[in-house]
């Protein structure tokens, strides 16, 4: 099989493991408080990124996600689908996104109670080419687009059938870019959608458990992780299989690819992280120092660093915290010290910033408001 193809992405110049180290190690953590958050929900056999509970009172967000130029930040609980200004922290300066009475079958007599969706919202994703459209899929069948800019923000919505647990984007560099989409259902089913035509345009059920999705950097491939422990590497246009690797001895729940298209990182049930060569599909690293179920992974805008959310709190070399890790070599290059889980990570798309979940306060960013 061919490399898969990776599309150039600007990049600012890469710090050397050293210096990020001592970089961040002086950077402030903000910390961006919703006394608003809901209590912990439990975890399903689906679990991601963007379905994760905490143990620790108050905090449930399932999902985060920087928008593509790194303006705003969007989080995502059973209760609160919020957008956040990253400069400012204080809970005014940000949006909740929500419906309103009559809108999407909101009775009209009732609150929602699901930020977004009737029942929780479970991910959200920026569309690659419209800075202030997000969208979010929860367990009310349905993906809504919301214009951030807009009062009431809801920009419309798509009925999928199905309980949505899943969802990514096909990149900014494809023909198709800001209209293509693909969701992932917990009955195991594809679905792709046309933003621009508000439907659906195809659903395929897979043979196997499948849980996270991510496109190749050039929106050629799509990538999927199962719960036979296998990476599926499939063509988007026909969703033939291209290529399976024996990724993990246990579930696979979450992919990505770098920035620069070198590597695939794949989380597994089995707390391990594992990196991939994506000229010759070796796995270069193993990364053991999660304590439990990876729930997210996360690449550095330059692809050089790479970090990893889990359930449980991570003991590394450094201690509990957060490992970044250096792509290349799999070596430990710093640890964000954190008492709790941290399930969601993110680093900013063209910044030294990573932002997480799982503190009691809510969403943490490290950099933000610095020079990173």
């Amino acid at each position: 099989m061919a490399p898969v193809a990776a599309q150039a992405t600007p990049y600012r110049r890469s710090l050397p493991r050293g210096l990020l180290s001592s970089a961040l190690g002086a950077s402030k953590i903000q910390i961006y408080s919703d006394t608003s958050l809901s209590q912990p929900s439990s975890s399903s056999r689906h679990a991601s990124s963007a379905s994760v509970a905490t143990s620790q009172g108050g905090n449930a967000i399932r999902s985060i996600a920087w928008s593509p130029l790194g303006n705003l930040i969007a989080t995502a609980d059973t209760r609160i689908l919020r957008v956040w200004n990253p400069e400012k922290t204080p809970v005014k300066f940000s949006t909740e996104l929500k419906l309103t009475p009559g809108q999407a079958g909101m009775p009209v007599t009732r609150h929602t109670p699901g930020g977004g969706h009737l029942t929780g919202t479970d991910r959200v994703a920026w569309n690659p080419v419209r800075e202030a459209e997000l969208s979010s899929v929860g367990n009310d069948a349905t993906v809504r687009f919301w214009d951030v800019r807009a009062r009431g923000g809801l920009a419309g919505d798509i009925k999928i059938g199905g309980e949505g647990f899943s969802m990514a984007w096909r990149p900014g560099g494809s023909s198709t870019a800001g209209s293509e989409l693909v969701v992932g259902t917990k009955d195991d089913k594809l679905i792709a959608l046309d933003r621009r035509a508000m439907k659906v345009v195809s659903e395929v059920e897979q043979r196997v458990q499948t849980n996270g999705i991510a496109f190749s950097n050039s929106g050629r491939e799509l990538l999927l992780t199962t719960g036979e422990g296998h990476l599926k590497i499939v063509d988007w246009s026909s969703l033939d299989l291209l290529h399976t690797l024996n990724a993990h001895t246990s579930a696979c729940s979450v992919v990505q690819m770098c920035p620069r298209g070198r590597h695939i990182a794949v989380g597994g049930s089995d707390a391990l992280i594992t990196v991939w060569d994506t000229t010759d599909f070796v796995c270069r690293h193993s990364l053991t120092d999660m304590s439990g179920p990876v729930r997210s992974v996360s690449f550095s805008f330059d692809g050089s660093y790479l970090a990893g959310g889990g359930d449980e709190p991570t003991d590394g070399p450094g201690g509990k915290g957060i490992q970044i890790v250096h792509a290349e070599t799999g070596e430990t290059v710093h640890t964000i010290t954190t008492p709790n889980a941290t399930p969601c990570v993110a680093w900013h798309p063209s910044r030294y910033l990573l932002a997480w979940s799982g503190e009691p306060s809510g969403l943490r960013i490290i950099g933000a408001g610095g020079a990173l």
